[in-house]
């Protein structure tokens, strides 16, 4: 693995400065090394311009690592991140490592909403992650799952060969829903046995500043409910006797995740990692933000008094919080382009024996806020009954300052791409503005980053009114490519792929060597069979059509993206049996 010395020798940044920064390595630890990478990298090298030869004021220079370490540790933002870049010799360590430690992990999925939000009157997760094989949120995560055990027992050498359990936390809403989805689908290939389902309880309404209870408008002998929030997931498994049952059995990692970010499990690998080298107790999962983006930004927050903790603070409180306390600019991009808290994604990785000692002291239960709607300035009457709630990511503020807190940034195009709005509201956010919905591009640039593939680049499109980039429609299950060395063994040699073309792979051994696509491929293979794919294979594919968002005839699923496929030609193979196939077109 390439040393920090080795790297930074690399980095051609600012020649008259590096050399000396170079020739004082040998005085410097593997942390400081570390940091004046960092620096490097971050266009900072003319800070070593004027440094002497070894010999020459030593002790000036490491304390001058001295001062760099405590900026960053004490820098709002700066503090107990690792920031990882897709494919590089960092990432691929630790997405080993977080493969090797996925059989000691639990994952959970906290689905508690319907899809109204969206256009949607289904639960979220039935809905398509992506328009070209029409896998489902829930089906998509299973599979992953699915595929990290496998993975895991393979490197371990069938040491562990452990169901790695999984959680879905349901409301009254979504309950039902979710369970006949499983049942219907035979659990996507996963054990019954291994899924657990939680449903939580609403809580009462409040009407006014009194917190008197709000009545039922349908009904004057009950109080209007509503739900309290995905902070309840945490009572919930405390109260289920699931966690306790976990550690008995080894386990040692749970990790939280959302109900419609279909790109999450790309991150999950190497995120456990980092988790398990640097011993994290609470690791969110980020990604880079603009500044006053409206996503929640990683924070360091230190009370006057010394005390500090790592934590997401609200878009729409980070900028007045950042103006009152000393920061008059509030929420900018720095020298990077992003704004020096990164995005939180609402991913969480917890060590499973500190979280179980923590929900032993609160019981679960998790600090609650209220975000009243009012009336008028008087702020005295409300618009709308309003109620207690909790958000999951708010459990480090339960922590001792003791508490190994930390976050993980990854590429955006990586680890993030949530359905949150409708098509009219999505219309309104401002052009130019950072968007995070398309499964595409994830396909495009992981498939081109093993090897100099030739991968063109998107063309604009609009649909519902939105100027989107429609990027070559790449996909695969996860069995065939879960981390960058798994799609780096099934890509060889010179391969290229037009922008309208569509390649959807679900098989395990499927390969893909010197192969020139313009059209569309489809292949589907049992684990048994190994496919070996190449030559030049053109047709006229599938073509993008725009659908009218009010057009009640389309299926709500497809009118909410604003397009669908209409499928002209592909050529499609299926290999239902075991052996060795080449497909040269």
């Amino acid at each position: 693995m390439e040393s920090a010395t080795q790297a930074l020798s690399k980095l051609n940044i600012n020649g008259d400065s590096v050399p000396n920064l170079q020739k004082n390595l040998s005085l410097l630890s593997p942390e400081q090394i570390e940091l004046a990478k960092m620096l490097v990298e971050m266009g900072q090298s003319h800070l070593f311009q004027h440094w002497p030869e070894p010999g020459v004021d030593d002790e000036e220079k490491k304390a001058f690592f001295d001062q760099v370490a405590l900026l960053n540790s004490s820098y709002p933002g700066g503090s107990n991140g690792e920031n990882l870049n897709f494919g590089d010799e960092n990432f691929i360590k630790f997405e080993e490592a977080g493969v090797r430690e996925a059989q000691n992990a639990a994952f959970v999925l906290v689905a508690g909403g319907l899809g109204e939000r969206l256009g949607y009157n289904g639960i979220k997760v039935a809905l398509p992650m992506e328009t070209t094989t029409g896998t489902c949120f829930l089906q998509h995560y299973i599979e992953s799952i699915l595929a990290l055990q496998e993975a895991s027992c393979r490197l371990t050498q069938g040491k562990y060969e452990r169901d790695i359990p999984f959680v879905i936390m349901t409301s009254d809403d979504t309950h039902a829903r979710t369970l006949q989805l499983l049942e219907s689908n035979s659990y996507f290939g996963m054990k019954p046995s291994q899924v657990n389902l939680l449903k939580q309880e609403k809580v009462a309404c409040l009407e006014d500043n009194d917190a008197r209870l709000a009545g039922d408008p349908q009904n004057k002998y009950r109080i209007q409910t509503k739900p309290h929030g995905h902070g309840d997931v945490h009572s919930l498994l405390y109260s289920s006797g699931l966690l306790n049952k976990w550690i008995d059995a080894g386990l040692r990692w749970i990790l939280f995740f959302q109900d419609t970010n279909g790109l999450l499990f790309k991150a999950i690998p190497a995120s456990l990692g980092v988790s398990a080298t640097k011993q994290y107790h609470v690791n969110s999962l980020a990604v880079p933000r603009k500044a006053k983006e409206a996503i929640g930004g990683i924070t360091r927050l230190t009370h006057a008094d010394g005390r500090s903790m790592v934590i997401n603070v609200e878009y729409n409180q980070l900028d007045p919080l950042l103006r009152a306390t000393g920061h008059p600019d509030g929420d900018v991009n720095c020298e990077t382009g992003y704004s020096p808290f990164p995005g939180n994604i609402n991913q969480l990785i917890l060590e499973l024996g500190p979280y179980i000692e923590e929900l032993k002291k609160t019981g679960g239960a998790i600090k609650e806020f209220v975000n009243p709607k009012y009336k008028d300035s008087s702020k005295t009457s409300f618009k709308s009954s309003t109620r207690l709630e909790c958000m999951m990511q708010d459990y480090p503020k339960t922590l001792p300052p003791s508490a190994r807190v930390g976050f993980t940034v990854m590429n955006t195009w990586l680890a993030y791409a949530p359905v949150k709005s409708n098509p009219e509201d999505a219309a309104k956010v401002p052009k130019g503005n950072p968007y995070h919905s398309d499964f595409w591009r994830n396909g495009h640039l992981s498939c081109k980053q093993p090897h100099p593939q030739k991968v063109d680049d998107p063309v604009q499109q609009v649909f519902n009114g939105q100027e989107v980039e429609v990027w070559p429609c790449i996909t695969w299950n996860p069995k065939w490519g879960l981390t960058f060395s798994e799609v780096k063994s099934k890509v060889s040699g010179s391969c290229s792929i037009s922008q309208r073309s569509v390649m959807a792979i679900k098989g395990v051994n499927v390969f893909l060597e010197d192969l020139s696509l313009d059209g569309a491929l489809v292949i589907k293979s049992v684990d048994e069979a190994e496919v070996r794919i190449g030559g030049s294979l053109r047709n006229k594919g599938w073509i993008l059509e725009n659908v009218d968002y009010k057009d009640t005839s389309v299926p709500e699923e497809i009118r909410i993206r604003g397009f669908r496929f209409n499928k002209i030609e592909q050529l499609e193979k299926h290999y239902s049996e075991p052996g060795k196939f080449d497909l040269k077109a």
